[in-house]
């Protein structure tokens, strides 16, 4: 990858075009790797922005400017809401509500997804632990866990203190994980899955379907629930195959992105949990 200034447009002495130069080597590695760009005014913008934001993400971690969002998780069987999933959303004191498109793939980059992570397993679990006390029942809270948060050493340790900390059980959290997620090191995951289903913990697999996965390895994730990706609820035959595939391995599914009523009766019909 070969990244490229010209003097004197770019700049007048070797360290500022040396910098140039290596903006334009960065984006060439995203392009694909393997091939050359020269520096442009919109690289300077694009780098600039992105420090930016990573400042004043971690200034939003400091000041709590971050919030969830909670969907429903509905039992078709009885229309029963059984869970719900914690969403995030970053409450900008300039742009608004932000959708964690947004931000979160940079936090993942600079590793400040740890950190939020951790705030949103308190926040989802004080969450639950408040429905319990109103409703006098057990409703399960769902978490999303990024690829960075899941190579964490201490992960186990940090989910105990958490519900350890908010008097909830484990049966109580749900984790996502994503099938890419869990493709990357297979061996590796399986084994820390199924230390987490030891301690109680349900696991869904999340985004199924866009991954790739081999068959093979989703026999022995230990997981409870297959979620099947918004992208694919109007493909009857994508669902219906799912659906097959995970009662053959005796997994619930959960359909995400289910808005009107036409969905919800294909998906009762298809016998979706």
């Amino acid at each position: 990858s070969i990244g490229a200034s010209v003097f004197p447009r770019d700049g007048e002495d070797s360290s500022i075009l040396l910098q140039r130069a290596n903006l334009a080597m960065h984006r060439a590695k995203e392009q694909g790797r393997n091939n050359f760009q020269f520096f442009t005014e919109e690289m300077h913008s694009r780098i600039s922005h992105r420090l930016t934001m990573e400042t004043q993400i971690r200034k939003a971690i400091e000041r709590e400017e971050f919030v969830l969002y909670f969907q429903p998780q509905v039992k078709l069987s009885n229309s029963q809401i059984v869970g719900a999933e914690a969403l995030i959303r970053w409450k900008h004191p300039e742009m608004g509500l932000l959708p964690p498109g947004q931000f979160i793939p940079l936090a993942e980059e600079t590793g400040l997804i740890v950190p939020i992570g951790e705030w949103v397993l308190h926040a989802a679990c004080s969450e639950a632990k408040h429905w319990q006390g109103v409703l006098h029942d057990q409703i399960v809270v769902a978490v999303n866990l990024s690829a960075r948060q899941f190579r964490q050493n201490n992960l186990l340790d940090v989910i105990r203190k958490t519900l350890s900390f908010h008097g909830m059980q484990p049966s109580q959290l749900e984790l996502e994980i994503t099938e890419s997620l869990v493709m990357h090191e297979p061996e590796k995951t399986t084994l820390l899955l199924r230390q987490m289903k030891e301690m109680g913990l349900h696991i869904s697999l999340d985004d199924f379907g866009t991954g790739y996965s081999s068959l093979a390895y989703l026999k022995n994730f230990p997981v409870d629930r297959l979620k099947i990706d918004k992208s694919f609820i109007q493909d009857v035959a994508i669902v219906r195959a799912v659906i097959q595939l995970a009662r053959s391995f005796n997994l619930d599914t959960i359909a995400e992105g289910t808005e009107d009523k036409d969905t919800l009766h294909l998906l009762r019909h298809l016998n979706c949990d």
